[in-house]
């Protein structure tokens, strides 16, 4: 039987249902993981595809979904914020643990990656996380639409563009990722982490990788992107992301098994 793909679904963080994807190897899987993507992006971009089909080559399951309001989610964007995106991310492995197996992996990728640092505390089965391209600090995304600050301020919300499309940003979308502090987090999580960063990315600076690698107790490992961009939109740097997490994971997973 071939790796496969299927379509499924759950319910989220507010009650929406959540589109979601779950990427299955040819035969029993060896463990779960769990993929957050990129802020405004979705569980279909290239790297999130492409990351899922390296680990199903490697016996491992995946599952991606899109976040509340994006994608093929039901709810609505302007409504959401980093506290929600971290309550998605905590609901994924609950309905993995009730319907499959519990994630032994969480990778995320940008504000996903940050939102994965966030939730791991709350997923005591994973044993190993992956971030890609993720700010130390959620905030740092509100570099994307600071011309449009003093109007959200003001309003209580604006229309911003981002990637190309329209988005509603709301005043408690600021207030509640400047609120935020991943360094408690990353410090006390107790699980192997995999930081990868591009030293050339012009979206998240390589200094948030050096502090989310400071601020995490070993096991920890850095992996440096070299020249992809902030998406991996080149099909090779998403290929050799994907590669090392599935060598990388090996580890654990196979330990872990080991002690059952």
């Amino acid at each position: 039987m071939a790796p496969r793909s299927e379509k499924i679904t759950f319910t989220g963080s507010q009650g929406d249902v959540l589109a979601a994807r779950l990427d299955l190897p040819d035969g029993a899987p060896k463990a779960y993981a769990l993929f957050a993507h990129c802020f405004t992006g979705n569980k279909d971009i290239f790297a999130a595809s492409r990351i899922a089909a390296a680990l199903t080559d490697h016996g491992i399951a995946v599952l991606r979904f899109d976040f509340t309001g994006l994608g093929a989610s039901e709810g609505e964007f302007a409504n959401t914020n980093f506290s929600s995106n971290v309550g998605d991310l905590i609901a994924a492995p609950a309905y993995l643990r009730s319907e499959y197996e519990a994630p032994k992996m969480l990778i995320g990728h940008s504000l996903g990656g940050a939102a994965v640092l966030a939730a791991a505390i709350k997923v005591p089965e994973a044993l190993a996380v992956c971030t890609i391209g993720a700010p130390s600090d959620p905030a740092h995304v509100a570099k994307n639409f600071a011309e449009s600050r003093p109007e959200i301020e003001a309003k209580g919300e604006a229309v911003v563009q981002l990637v190309g499309r329209p988005f509603t940003i709301q005043k408690q979308f600021l207030e509640d990722i400047e609120s935020q502090k991943l360094d408690k987090a990353v410090g006390g999580m107790k699980k192997a982490l995999l930081v990868f960063h591009s030293p050339i990315d012009a979206t998240v600076g390589v200094e948030n990788a050096a502090h989310i690698f400071q601020m995490a107790k070993h096991p920890k490992s850095f992996v440096s992107l070299d020249t992809a961009d902030h998406i991996l939109s080149g099909k090779q740097d998403a290929i050799y992301v994907a590669s090392v997490i599935a060598a990388w994971a090996e580890r654990y997973i196979s330990n872990a098994k080991l002690k059952e």
